[in-house]
């Protein structure tokens, strides 16, 4: 029996271990729901509601083909023995997985199940994240040239192996607690195609001028990152459609012509950013838990004020642009990048609170969260990793900057309504109009002067060079 485990790749389409399995005779397309997976601190309801409908969406597929997705409920090395006893396992077929400690440590047991049991377990490179990589050198072209490989073609007939397939749990059996993201994008490849499409097409023409403000992010972005990150869509059919619309682009004399071809390369520069630090957590493990540089292992050793926290998990800091983008984040599962900046800087900074805390209840928020991009942006926006340069976001100036009207404040802080225009982005010059919504709870200025004086002093350190150089030769730069 040949299995093909599905994990963070539920597609059909440009699916290595499915194409080869299939090579090998009839496949059984199996996913595993994890129970323990769910129970970790950085995991959430609308994860897994995205994930119900990624699968959902791989099961009608299948029966296109005449099969279907077996589904089981248990942790893999259990599952995996019971499927061997009752139908012997000849290979296991999987895309390999960059993602969290947990996921790391269960594909070690699997490996030591599978070599106990003489199976084999091929595992075949997921997007452009190598494993075993000697060092960054010349990453930046071996991702071209991966990128550029002809797409996975799906063989015309799939032959399957039955076998008993459990029903998807509910959230709430898998003591899953509803976060109640009311506007959260919906799963599945049928509408990852849609929104690649319609951002080819209709919606990314000013993406380079309006990916940086959460007034106009929402449309302009391409709204993908969920879909990579379970897989619904795999990064290089994005950089084929990509580059297949950016070569039509050189061919148009159209007045939008301009715009759209700015769009794109942009586009393509961040399909790379994406895979270039998932590569950072596949060479070092540790970015998830502990800061890059050691000069920094121990500046916020834990949570010094529980109320400024809280504060800025509720969107409450009294300062409208970040509790705005906090709110908003809460409710649709998303936030463009640099809001996503901010809301770190200024909670590393200001506030000065631990990443690690921080990361985690950021991460329960993103529907696309992917622990590559996510612990390494931790850090960057943390001044931890000590090779990119420290930026404190000023979050009045990025409300000046981003929503000067106070369109998208207004949209989410409805305590603001009666604000007048002039006053938005400072209310507490108005007390008496602000119906309820929290003063500032800290000094902006002086938080940040005091974030900036630790930060920088400690890069004066002698010691510190001799670190950060050691960190660029190991992680190198999106460039090469």
């Amino acid at each position: 029996m040949n299995i093909v485990w599905f994990k963070r790749d539920l597609r059909l389409h440009d699916h290595a271990p499915l194409v080869e399995a299939s090579k090998k005779g009839a496949i059984l397309p199996l996913y595993i729901i994890e129970p323990q997976l769910w129970l970790q601190p950085d995991m959430s309801h609308r994860h897994y509601q995205f994930l119900v409908d990624s699968l959902n969406d791989l099961d009608k597929n299948l029966k296109k083909y005449g099969g279907g997705l077996i589904l089981k409920v248990g942790e893999v090395v259990n599952v995996l023995s019971q499927l061997h006893k009752q139908n012997p396992i000849t290979n296991i077929y999987s895309h390999e997985e960059t993602w969290n400690n947990w996921t790391y440590q269960r594909d070690k047991e699997v490996l030591a199940w599978a070599q106990q049991n003489r199976i084999p377990w091929i595992e075949k490179q997921r997007n452009g994240v190598f494993r075993r990589l000697k060092d960054r050198s010349n990453w930046g072209q071996r991702w071209y040239q991966e990128m550029r490989k002809p797409l996975i073609q799906l063989p015309s007939k799939l032959t399957f192996i039955s076998a008993h397939s459990n029903s998807i749990p509910k959230a709430s059996d898998l003591q899953i607690p509803d976060d109640f993201c009311i506007n959260r994008q919906q799963g599945g490849r049928t509408l990852g195609i849609e929104l690649l499409n319609t951002f080819l097409e209709q919606r990314g023409k000013n993406y380079t001028k309006e990916m940086s403000s959460p007034v106009t992010a929402f449309d302009s972005c391409s709204r993908l990152s969920p879909h990579f990150s379970f897989g619904t869509l795999s990064v290089r059919e994005a950089f084929h459609a990509a580059e297949n619309r950016l070569k039509n682009l050189r061919q148009d004399w159209s007045p939008d012509s301009k715009s759209w071809y700015s769009a794109m390369r942009s586009f393509l520069n961040r399909l790379r950013w994406h895979c270039h630090f998932i590569q950072k957590l596949e060479d070092q493990p540790s970015i998830e838990f502990e800061s890059m540089h050691p000069a920094y292992r121990d500046i916020r050793p834990e949570v010094s004020n529980q109320d400024f926290l809280i504060a800025w998990q509720e969107g409450k800091t009294g300062f409208p642009f970040i509790d705005a983008c906090m709110r908003a984040l809460k409710a649709s599962g998303w936030i463009n990048f640099r809001m996503r900046a901010m809301l770190t800087s200024f909670a590393s900074y200001h506030l000065w609170l631990p990443w690690q805390v921080t990361a985690l209840y950021l991460a329960k928020q993103f529907t696309d969260y992917e622990p590559g991009i996510h612990y390494c942006q931790m850090q960057m926006q943390s001044g931890t990793t000590g090779i990119n340069s420290i930026r404190i976001y000023n979050p009045l100036k990025q409300s000046i900057d981003q929503d000067p009207f106070g369109t998208f404040i207004k949209e989410w802080i409805p305590e603001l309504t009666n604000i007048p225009e002039a006053l938005i982005h400072t209310p507490w010059k108005q007390p008496l109009l602000m119906n309820g919504y929290p003063f500032p709870i800290i000094d902006e200025k002086s938080a940040r002067t005091k974030a900036a004086k630790i930060l920088f002093g400690i890069r004066k350190d002698p010691n510190h060079l001799a670190n950060a150089e050691l960190i660029l030769k190991k992680h190198g730069s999106i460039q090469r």
